[in-house]
C-alpha cells in the first residue's frame, strides 16, 4: 500500500505532497511482479542428413509414329475402278490394294510393241541389204561406199529397235503401275477416294496411308537445358556413347496407364530446333499385340538413377519468394533457418544441391511453430 502527506509553506507559497512506500510491495495492485520465466523448448521430429541412391522420372509429351509410315499414291493418271481392300485392314506385302482402269495403258503397250515390231523389221531389212553388198564389195564389183551406206541404215534400225524395246518396256511399267500393291506389311490408313474417282501422280492427298506396326517410334523434344544436362551426366562420352548408355524408357498411353513394353532412346536430331531451342529424340517400342498405331500420343518417362545423393523431405521445406528453405538444427538445439538449392525431385524428397551436407540435422514438422533461434527438443529417439 502506499501513503502520503501534504506539507504546506506559508512563505513560499506552494505546498509539497510527499509519499512513502509503505513495505516493499509497490503500489496499484499490493502484489510484486513475478520474475520472468525462461520458455519451455518445443519437442519436434528431426531427421540427420545422409548420402542414399535415388531415381528421378522426367515425363515429355511424344507423337507415336509406325516404324515405316507409306504413304500410298498413284503413280499414273486414271480413273479408279478397284478398292481391293478397307480401310484399317491388315495387308501383306504385294497384296493388291488399288485398281486403275488400264484400257489406256494397255493401247499404249500395244502401241509399243507394234513400233517395236516395225523397227525390227528395218532393222532386218538393213542386215539383208549388207550382206548381199558385201561380196559386191569384196569382189570389187561395186564400191564400199554403198555398203558403208548399209551399214550405217543397219545401224539407224538397230537404234530405232533399242528404242522400240524400252518404249515397250515403259509401257510395261505403267501398265503394270495400275494396280497398285503394298510394299510392306501394314494397316491401311483412311481411303479418301471412292470408285470411279479421278487419280493422278500429282494429287495432293495419296490414296491412303499404309503403316508398319511391328515397332513404334515415339518422338519427343528436349529443351537446350535438359538436353545439356543429360551431356553433363556423362561427360567425356560421344553423343552415341550417351544413348547406349541411357535406361530404358516408360511408354505413358493417354488414358495414363503405362505401357506393358519398354522402349530404347536409339535416335538424337543432329540439331536443334531454332523456333524452340529444344532437340527432337526418338524412342523406340515393340508393339507385338498392334495396340499402338501411328497417330497415338501419350508421353515417355525417362528415370535417371543416382547414387550418393542428399534427399530432404519435400513435406520439411519451405517455399518462400521462390526459394526453398529449412530450419537446421546447431548449437544448443537453437533452428537457423537455411536456404537450399534443390536438383530435382526424387517421389516426396527434393534432391539437393546445396545448401546442407552430410551429418546435418534438419526439423520434419511443426516448422510454422519455428522462428529464428527458437530453441528445440528433439523427439526422443532421434
Amino acid at each position: 500500500m502506499c501513503l502520503y502527506k501534504r506539507f504546506y509553506f506559508p512563505g513560499a507559497g506552494y505546498s509539497l505532497l510527499v509519499f512513502w512506500a509503505i513495505l516493499s510491495h509497490g503500489c496499484g495492485s499490493g502484489q510484486a511482479p513475478k520474475p520472468e520465466s525462461s520458455k519451455e523448448s518445443i519437442v519436434l521430429p528431426v531427421l540427420k542428413i545422409t548420402q542414399d541412391s535415388a531415381t528421378t522420372y522426367k515425363d515429355y509429351t511424344a507423337a507415336l509414329e509406325g516404324k515405316i509410315n507409306i504413304d500410298i499414291r498413284a503413280q499414273v493418271d486414271g480413273y479408279l475402278n478397284g478398292i481391293l481392300i478397307d480401310e484399317g485392314a491388315y495387308v501383306k506385302a504385294g497384296q493388291s490394294l488399288f485398281r486403275i482402269d488400264d484400257k489406256v495403258y494397255r493401247e499404249e503397250l500395244n502401241t509399243a510393241i507394234a513400233n517395236l515390231h516395225v523397227a525390227e523389221a528395218h532393222m532386218n531389212a538393213a542386215q539383208i541389204e549388207i550382206d548381199k553388198l558385201t561380196p559386191l564389195v569384196e569382189n570389187k564389183v561395186i564400191s564400199d561406199i554403198q555398203l558403208k551406206s548399209a551399214q550405217a541404215a543397219y545401224n539407224a534400225a538397230l537404234a530405232s529397235v533399242e528404242q522400240g524395246k524400252a518404249a515397250v518396256s515403259s509401257a510395261r511399267i505403267n501398265l503394270g503401275f495400275t494396280l497398285i500393291k503394298a510394299p510392306v506389311n501394314g494397316f491401311i490408313g483412311r481411303i479418301p477416294k471412292r470408285l470411279g474417282g479421278l487419280v493422278s501422280r500429282n494429287d495432293p492427298q495419296g490414296l491412303t496411308t499404309l503403316s508398319d506396326i511391328d515397332s513404334i517410334y515415339a518422338y519427343f523434344t528436349l529443351s537446350e537445358s535438359g538436353f545439356l544436362s543429360l551431356n553433363q551426366q556423362r561427360e567425356g562420352l560421344s553423343t552415341q556413347d550417351m544413348i547406349n548408355k541411357l535406361r530404358p524408357v516408360t511408354l505413358i498411353l493417354a488414358n495414363g496407364t503405362a505401357y506393358s513394353h519398354k522402349g530404347k532412346i536409339n535416335l538424337v536430331n543432329g540439331q536443334f530446333d531454332k523456333t524452340t531451342g529444344s532437340i527432337t529424340l526418338r524412342a523406340t517400342f515393340p508393339n507385338p499385340e498392334k495396340l499402338l498405331r501411328s497417330g497415338n500420343t501419350g508421353k515417355v518417362r525417362m528415370e535417371e538413377h543416382m547414387d550418393s545423393v542428399l534427399l530432404v523431405p519435400i513435406s520439411a521445406t519451405m517455399d518462400q519468394q521462390d526459394k526453398i528453405f529449412v530450419y537446421l538444427l546447431g548449437d544448443s538445439n537453437l533452428v537457423k533457418r537455411q536456404s537450399i538449392s534443390v536438383m530435382d525431385k526424387a517421389g516426396t524428397s527434393y534432391i539437393v544441391k546445396e545448401g546442407i551436407k552430410p551429418g546435418d540435422k534438419i526439423v520434419t514438422e511443426g516448422m510454422e511453430r519455428l522462428t529464428e533461434g527458437t530453441r528445440i527438443t528433439p523427439k526422443p529417439g532421434q
